[in-house]
């Protein structure tokens, strides 16, 4: 055909260009390729330290354009900025980008933050926000500014067009972290928000439009999952973006824009600490409602008959219990005594056993809390009240019961999703905390984590002391009494970490006795969080503290108080995590800060309480006379057995997750 006769092309059509929702897809890993990931991820965890030094050219590099943006006027500043969007947009989509591309942001970034926050950012924060674009988990001292040090990545990444996630762990901290760097912010023109709890949706949605979103980690988890609940009756992404169009589409719904960018605050409590609970919603069904109280009274009276030992065990390791084959037997003739759902065996079965977990491995004051007639969750990791949450299949009501309070409605699970699989379809995924080198191997086997230490600002001036153990918590409290007395009178300031609630008051009371003034934060004294925490490095202060103290709170010493040898951290505990140790330790000595760290413990101790710690118990008890540095070697083997223990269950709720993912996709979608 002549070039005459061939038909001219006429206008092309094209629908508008629609974004889809943003999430890395999920790979089929084989046994293989995760035995190859656990192996590097060894190599990884041993090299945290040696890694820094393929940072260093970031430092060269962004001081080489300093001295050219000095002169220039905010306006001109700006100006800059936005020239920047441009090549940083080409740079990460061409994959990990390298000190000459970040250069020229960092150190218009710092610039732009001594004229706004009037604070410079420090070689090692650069070091730490170069890490983190490189996709690594930064470890970087308590105190060390790791605010400040998010700004250099979050803004870098927004101003490339990503749109950017900065998790904390709770609403407090993302409320704060927003509004201390919002005057950077809002000078380089990016739109920020702060996800909260309590907040509609249509108010939910419009805050994740901004270029920077800040927000609790279970907050934003969450809000994936319900968006997960919307695709997965909406399934196929070329289906959504045609709904897009109209106001009838999935899209009108959506909360997020999807995963592409996570900036992780407190990287390890967040990763490792929270993924052993997966992420439920729950709702009301006609399955739920076939729970009656009258069949939850029933089961929970059938839990108290049965006999420990001999009808059921306790894994308290595990948090769980197991129905022994006599067990089994005498429920089943309950059950033929029993009416409606009390017959069924499997209905039943499942309720007793609920039951008996409320009965023996809940406990008031440690994993919940009574407040207002109402059963609310205490965070472990935290300390903190979850509020709006509740335990799913039953147990809430059945600790209902056993509290005497009013019956909420049972609730059905509508859908869940384990924090692992949620993180890894970030398209990218990076983070900070001053605890990682300890969980750096399952940060990398199962998110893909490096983990990178950066050197302190300035050298660390805390001082240890040996480990003093008593033979009962009387005791233990007694000596805590005794020893915040003595500190108190020179007027150094006291911070005592508890791993409870019940532990908390029990403290308290003993320094009321005492005659020494206080403050106690716990999940029930929560109010005033922030001035309590504020307060705890003044002269003569003593604060009784939860976890809440650990993670992401900052204590200032008042004036004179670093010539009495600043704060002084008492531990009463150790916890379940070595990690947790760290972070109530590293609440002194911030940077270049004296600080002394001290720890108290008994053989009544949680950590030595269960049932599989009774070897660790006895060999405490047996190298107490050896001294206290003996009998602390019980101590922390008990510590890293629970430790592995954790990081199997974490390892079995992941599997058990694809299984489920597998099992769920013959319907469209895994969740």
């Amino acid at each position: 055909m002549s070039e005459l006769a061939a038909p001219r092309p006429g206008p092309r059509l094209t629908l508008p260009r629609i974004a889809g929702y943003a999430e890395r897809p999920e790979s089929e890993e084989g046994k293989l390729d995760r035995l190859g990931r656990k192996l590097i991820g060894l190599g990884v965890a041993r090299t945290a330290g040696l890694r820094r030094h393929g940072l260093s050219a970031i430092l060269t590099e962004t001081a080489q354009h300093e001295a050219a943006l000095r002169p220039l006027t905010d306006a001109e500043l700006r100006a800059a900025a936005e020239a920047l969007r441009a090549p940083l947009r080409l740079a990460i989509a061409q994959g990990l980008p390298d000190a000459k591309m970040l250069g020229p942001a960092f150190a218009l970034l710092r610039e732009a933050a001594e004229r706004t926050l009037g604070m410079r950012h420090y070689d090692v924060q650069l070091l730490g926000a170069f890490a983190m674009l490189r996709g690594a988990v930064a470890e970087m001292r308590t105190g060390e500014g790791k605010t400040l040090c998010a700004t250099l990545a979050s803004c870098t990444m927004a101003l490339a067009g990503v749109p950017v996630h900065v998790i904390t762990v709770n609403d407090y901290l993302a409320l704060r972290d927003r509004d201390l760097m919002r005057p950077l912010y809002d000078f380089l023109g990016l739109s920020t928000g702060v996800v909260q709890a309590g907040q509609q949706e249509p108010e939910r949605a419009a805050i994740y439009r901004a270029d920077i979103v800040f927000g609790a980690n279970k907050e934003i988890a969450f809000d994936y999952l319900r968006d997960r609940m919307v695709l997965r009756r909406n399934p196929g992404n070329l289906r959504r973006k045609v709904e897009r169009l109209s106001a009838e589409g999935p899209g009108a719904v959506l909360r997020m824009r999807g995963l592409h960018f996570a900036l992780i605050d407190e990287a390890d409590s967040v990763l490792i600490d929270e993924a052993r609970t997966p992420l439920v919603i729950s709702g009301s069904t006609d399955v739920a409602r076939n729970q009656d109280p009258g069949f939850l009274r029933r089961a929970l009276r059938a839990a108290r008959q049965l006999d420990e030992g001999k009808d059921y065990r306790i894994h308290p390791n595990e948090h769980r219990i197991e129905i022994t084959p006599k067990g089994a037997e005498r429920l089943e003739i309950m059950g033929e005594y029993g009416s409606g759902p009390f017959r069924v065996g499997v209905i039943r079965d499942h309720a007793v056993v609920q039951a008996l977990s409320a009965l023996h491995l809940f406990h008031r004051d440690n994993d919940y809390v009574v407040r207002d007639g109402k059963v609310q969750i205490v965070d472990e990791n935290t300390g903190r009240i979850q509020e709006d949450r509740s335990w799913s299949e039953g147990l809430h009501q059945m600790i209902e019961l056993k509290e005497d309070v009013e019956l909420t409605e049972p609730r059905a699970t509508l859908s869940r999703i384990s924090y692992q699989r949620v993180f890894r379809r970030y398209q990218r995924l990076a983070g900070m905390t001053g605890t990682a080198s300890d969980a750096a191997w399952e940060l990398y086997s199962v998110y893909g984590l490096g983990v990178i230490r950066i050197p302190p600002h300035k050298g660390d001036r805390r001082r240890f002391a040996r480990d003093r153990i008593f033979a009962s918590e009387a005791a233990k409290c007694r000596a805590i009494a005794a020893r915040t007395a003595e500190l108190h009178d020179t007027g150094t300031p006291v911070l005592i970490g508890t791993r409870s609630v019940g532990a908390s008051e029990r403290i308290s009371a003993e320094l009321a006795l005492a005659g020494i003034a206080h403050q106690l934060l716990n999940a029930v004294q929560d109010a005033d969080e922030a001035a309590v925490v504020a307060l705890a490095g003044q002269r003569g202060a003593v604060t009784v503290a939860t976890n809440m103290a650990g993670r992401g709170t900052d204590i200032k010493l008042a004036p004179g108080v670093a010539e009495l040898g600043g704060l002084h951290v008492l531990l009463t505990v150790r916890h379940d995590s070595r990690r947790v140790d760290r972070q109530l330790e590293g609440r002194c000595g911030r940077q270049g800060d004296p600080g002394r760290v001290e720890r108290m413990l008994s053989l009544e101790d949680e950590l030595l309480g269960s049932k599989g710690a009774r070897w660790n118990r006895r060999a405490a008890r047996l190298l107490r006379p050896l001294g206290p540095g003996v009998a602390a070697l019980a101590f922390r083997a008990r510590q890293r057995r629970v430790e592995r223990m954790h990081g199997r269950m974490r390892h079995d709720l992941l599997a058990a997750d694809r299984g489920l993912g597998s099992l769920l996709a013959l319907s469209g979608e895994a969740e």
